[in-house]
């Protein structure tokens, strides 16, 4: 009866013109009603899973069931449940959230922080979760019990951000210990990973401690904003007026990428005897391919001719030719390999040419098919590219001749 009356009022309130609960009040009364319906969802979520009604069609718990049948994302159907357990827990909190002084999100923060000061500071430094905090220990449960009104009259006063900040500061003086731990397991997660993939764009993630992100974040974001002036500079001077966003030549997420490389390349500059980057591009041009044309990077990356035209004037070149028969080697006796015999060797083979090793060039011995010692040339012809390992055991483990 009580969800028909619901539906009821909800279907005349859906119906009725948009304009007619556009003012101010209406909409905080409807942030209102919102706040109290999600109150109502996770303490009747909680009461489900208590019953085990869910567990008669087969689910293993009652996240998995409501992920299922309303369609839910497994994470707020987890949160609906989690959020419905601590109700009675957090008894002013709960009083709040159920007369829509304060919404989920104040809730969930109020939550998290009786926790400890792990899981609010995870919290407001945007982690994913807070996988791996510290259980509240009986003096964060004391201190949260003693100042819950306080923090929910902050909740109900303060905008989102702030209120945020204020309970981490709770945290600190409620559990010192505790928050220098946590600061340390967030320091501890920094993570970067830059990968190459298989069509040759690289891929990555990000992940800093508050402190370090800062100082990584506000220098892409300066970096981003000389960049911005720079295209609507252009942009402007193209147009003869104020540009639109969409006409200037790069996105928000291009000129973030170009920053992040701008930054590289300074701090390669940096040192008294840095300087900076020059990517080497081999050019190759062989007697079946001069109707065509193949380059690629020093690594092995293949690219098209027109992505060289940005580096011109700021990248090193080499030239290759490969003809129909052997290409003629200067230095046949030489006893090492070195200079173009070796880099044409090195372009030819990308890397170990063991049938079983997938070891980069760069990380190879350049070596004599037929020894040196027994007459072998200092050729192309006659050099392979093998890492230590295959190397070392293509001549009984002795040292490489060279």
């Amino acid at each position: 009866m009580e969800l028909d009356d619901l539906r009821g009022t909800l279907d005349e309130l859906v119906r009725a013109d948009s304009f007619s609960l556009s003012d101010k009040e209406s909409i905080i009364a409807l942030e209102r009603e919102l706040a109290r319906l999600e109150y109502l969802v996770a303490k009747s979520a909680a009461a489900f899973d208590a019953g085990g009604e869910w567990a008669t069609d087969g689910a293993k718990t009652a996240a998995a069931w409501l992920a299922t049948r309303c369609h839910l994302p497994s994470s707020v159907a987890k949160a609906q449940l989690r959020r419905g357990r601590v109700l009675a827990k957090m008894p002013v909190s709960s009083e709040a959230f159920s007369d829509g002084d304060i919404g989920v999100a104040q809730f969930d923060l109020l939550a998290k922080a009786a926790q400890g000061p792990g899981a609010v500071g995870a919290v407001v430094a945007g982690a994913d979760g807070v996988a791996g905090a510290d259980a509240a220990g009986p003096d964060t449960e004391g201190a949260f019990f003693r100042d819950e009104a306080l923090l929910v009259t902050h909740a109900k006063e303060m905008k989102f951000a702030p209120f945020s900040a204020v309970l981490a500061y709770w945290g600190q003086l409620a559990d010192p210990d505790g928050a220098d731990a946590a600061d340390m397991a967030r320091l501890a997660r920094r993570d970067v990973y830059l990968t190459e993939s298989v069509n040759g764009m690289y891929l990555g993630k990000m992940t800093f401690d508050p402190v370090s992100g800062t100082i990584v974040a506000d220098e892409l974001a300066r970096r981003e904003r000389v960049l911005f002036e720079e295209d609507w500079k252009k942009a402007k001077a193209e147009l003869g007026r104020d540009p639109k966003i969409h006409e200037l030549c790069r996105t928000s997420a291009q000129r973030r990428a170009d920053a992040m490389v701008e930054m590289a390349i300074r701090s390669a500059t940096a040192p008294a005897d840095g300087r900076r980057p020059e990517p080497l591009f081999t050019v190759l041009v062989g007697y079946e391919t001069l109707h065509g044309r193949i380059c690629r990077l020093e690594g092995g990356g293949v690219i098209s001719p027109g992505t060289l035209l940005p580096w011109l004037d700021g990248a090193s070149f080499e030239r290759i030719v490969f003809g129909p028969g052997q290409r003629v080697e200067c230095s046949v006796r030489s006893r090492f390999f070195e200079g173009a015999t070796r880099r044409a060797i090195e372009v030819r083979d990308q890397g170990c040419t063991h049938e079983y090793c997938e070891e980069p060039v760069e990380k190879c011995q350049i070596d004599h098919i037929v020894p040196y010692t027994q007459g072998g040339e200092t050729s192309q012809g006659n050099g392979q590219a093998l890492c230590g390992f295959h190397n070392r055991l293509r001549i009984g483990r002795e040292p490489p001749d060279g």
